[in-house]
């Protein structure tokens, strides 16, 4: 029985999970990895790090999986993250991750020449890297590759550099309704420079063969020769296939520290004013927006201890009648775009119970009014919202939701985004056959 293999890249440590053709866990392992040197804005990685960290994790599966069985292998990673390469994939110096916000000079470049439903916009974007990349001192002549995070690994894997997939590239650009890079490229300019258009990658659909393992590899760990290496994804595109949503109108909640809707739809939305962006999976489309209401919230009150202790005595079923709307702090970016809007938790009441049943109300109530805007700008309706994070276990707090939501509320628990990756090996073997 063929084995299907996806690598997970994080921040802390990266992880792998193996799938049978049915889509059984056969193994999961994690290896820890040290964390990016962070010096205010600026966040960066040595790619080796990200290398020595994958081939310790490879070197433990192999000691429990029978790795010639594994068919194809794909690789997710951090959204944003970019390094340059020479022509033989050696980085360029360290890699900017996907948090790091040096560019803003190349942001307002990108500004004035990209239409506002471009997803390259922001001092974080890939393309903003990317120009910063050209532009600073330390890159030499010899550029030739820019890559995101799940690119350079998927590269080691194969030993073919310059490809990456349509998720990664959003932040770079590229234009994912025609599937092209877009014709305002040409009037970028930053510094008197345009974008080089020779670093840029090949661009290809997640989930498609891009080559097959280098035999040194191949050798070492057992592996097939014919083992494929796809095409991967971004780090939250894997978290959503994780869940096994696959059909149009279902939907994923992450309830970490922030609030999280992503959405299969048949169509794309583009809605800067209300920070709704959507990413391609092949004929379909992810929508999604992020709001600051979350965890992060609830954290500034009550203690993790305190929630467990409170949460078996909510009672789901009787509303509070508060109307609270619970930023941390001051700003929201989704479902309401506004940088001003401020916190409402009051008035609070003495009992703590109730006051956390509030909160729990009231990230509920942005939940589902985020997805009633994805339905009024032309979504679909969630058929049904599966859930991720801290908060997908809380009981009452899924009773909750399901009434403000009107649909069936699953929780998927802790989700392993390495297992999407997998699935995302395996989808093209099942489309070919």
């Amino acid at each position: 029985m063929a084995l299907y293999l996806g690598i997970d890249v994080g921040t802390s440590g990266c992880r792998a999970v193996v799938i049978d053709t049915q889509g059984k866990q056969v193994a999961a392992y994690h290896v820890a990895m040290i964390a990016p040197e962070q010096h205010g804005v600026r966040s960066e990685q040595n790619g080796w790090i990200w290398w020595k960290t994958v081939c310790e994790l490879l070197e433990a599966l192999s000691k429990a999986v029978s790795m010639g069985e594994i068919a194809a292998i794909a690789v997710d990673g951090t959204s944003g993250t970019l390094l340059l390469t020479d022509a033989d994939g050696n980085p360029l110096g360290n890699a900017l991750m996907y948090n790091d916000a040096r560019s803003d000079h190349e942001a307002s470049a990108i500004a004035a020449a990209a239409p506002a439903e471009s997803g390259a916009h922001g001092a974080s974007s890939a393309l903003a890297k990317l120009l910063w990349l050209q532009s600073n001192h330390r890159v030499s002549g010899n550029a030739r590759h820019a890559l995101h995070q799940a690119d350079w690994i998927a590269a080691q894997l194969s030993g073919t550099f310059g490809i990456s997939d349509e998720n990664n590239c959003l932040k770079l650009g590229y234009d994912v309704i025609n599937r092209r890079w877009p014709a305002w490229f040409e009037s970028l300019k930053f510094e008197s420079l345009g974008i080089d258009h020779s670093l840029l990658p090949s661009v290809t659909v997640p989930g498609e063969t891009i080559g097959t393992i280098r035999p040194e590899i191949a050798n070492h760990l057992g592996l097939s020769l014919q083992t494929r290496i796809v095409s991967g994804t971004t780090d939250s595109i894997a978290a959503f296939l994780a869940t096994g949503a696959a059909e149009i109108g279902d939907a994923v909640t992450s309830l970490g520290s922030t609030l999280v809707l992503k959405l299969l739809s048949d169509k794309p939305i583009f809605a800067p004013e209300y920070g709704v962006y959507s990413h391609r999976l092949g004929d379909r489309w992810l929508v999604g927006g992020a709001s600051n209401c979350g965890g992060a919230t609830l954290l500034q009150y009550f203690s993790t201890q305190q929630m467990a202790t409170m949460t078996p005595q909510l009672d789901p079923t009787t509303p509070t009648g508060l109307d609270y709307y619970p930023l941390p702090a001051t700003g929201e970016r989704f479902p309401i775009n506004d940088p001003t809007l401020t916190p409402r938790i009051t008035p609070r009441p003495a009992d703590d119970l109730q006051f956390f049943q509030g909160l729990l109300e009231g990230i509920a109530q942005v939940e589902a009014r985020g997805y009633q805007l994805l339905a009024e700008l032309g979504a679909p309706y969630p058929r049904r919202v599966l859930t991720v994070g801290g908060g997908a276990t809380n009981v009452p707090w899924g009773v909750i939701r399901a009434r403000h939501l009107d649909t069936e509320v699953i929780s998927c628990g802790d989700v392993q985004t390495a297992r999407g990756s997998a699935l995302l090996a395996r989808s093209y073997e099942n489309d070919a056959s």
